[in-house]
């Protein structure tokens, strides 16, 4: 090591909650997740109503969320607790690649979702996914769900950038015009089309590290969890038009 030079520290591990009604899906899926360094699984739901009681008192990362839950189901959960605590992520389980089911889960504030019967490998790396800041959904259907979500979006808002609809939590587009960069905003264009940080990097003639740190500033900046939430919400404030 040269004299000077100071390895960065690895990240802290993810902070994971688990909320599915069965005992067993849980035990498979703490088990599954045991033994990644990386992934740490600080507590179980066995319903919605008790994961968003849990995020208050536990504070994860990342939330895995079944659908069918008793009490609450996943995507109310996910509403409540996208209310409660937004900057927490939420990855849906399903045992079905519904495209309508997909969009309200988009709509209540999921990062995206993994098929309940998905090999252990896919589950992880959903998982580290969304830690990274990218999207766990395939390219393709992640494009045309966004695209449907901007076709869907209130007209109010706006077909350019500068619609006069209220932003979240009170900031107006107008304001987070100001705050977002040229550069951020053919960011999030790109990205509503579904690419990858490789990707954008490539089509911006920049470098993945200088895309990745965009990403991570326009999530930061309109205060979500996630890149794909990242494009949700600037659908809902114009900043985003509505072509694809």
């Amino acid at each position: 090591m040269a004299p000077g030079f100071h390895a960065q520290p690895p990240p802290p591990p993810t902070r994971l909650l688990i909320a599915d009604d069965h005992q067993l899906a849980r035990e498979g899926l703490r088990d599954m997740l045991a033994d990644e360094p990386d992934i740490e699984v600080v507590g179980e739901a066995q319903d919605g109503l008790g994961a968003v009681e849990a995020c208050g008192e536990l504070r994860p990362n990342l939330v895995l969320m079944d659908v069918r839950m008793p009490r609450m189901d996943g995507l109310e959960a996910t509403r409540e607790l996208k209310r409660v605590h937004p900057g927490i992520a939420v990855l849906m389980m399903t045992m079905h690649e519904s495209p309508d089911y997909l969009l309200e889960a988009l709509r209540a504030g999921a990062a995206g979702y993994v098929l309940k019967d998905a090999p252990q490998e896919e589950v992880i790396e959903a998982v580290r996914q969304v830690r990274r800041g990218e999207s766990p959904l395939d390219q393709e259907l992640a494009a045309r769900l966004l695209r449907r979500l901007a076709a869907e979006a209130n007209p109010s808002v706006g077909t350019d950038a500068t619609g006069g609809h209220e932003g979240f939590r009170g900031a107006e587009p107008s304001r987070l015009l100001e705050v977002l960069t040229r550069r951020e905003l053919e960011v999030l264009g790109l990205l509503k089309l579904g690419l990858t940080n490789p990707q954008v990097a490539q089509e911006l003639f920049i470098s993945p590290g200088t895309a990745k740190n965009h990403v991570e500033h326009i999530i930061q900046k309109l205060g979500v969890s996630d890149r794909t939430q990242a494009v949700v919400r600037a659908l809902e404030l114009g900043l985003l038009k509505l072509s694809p």
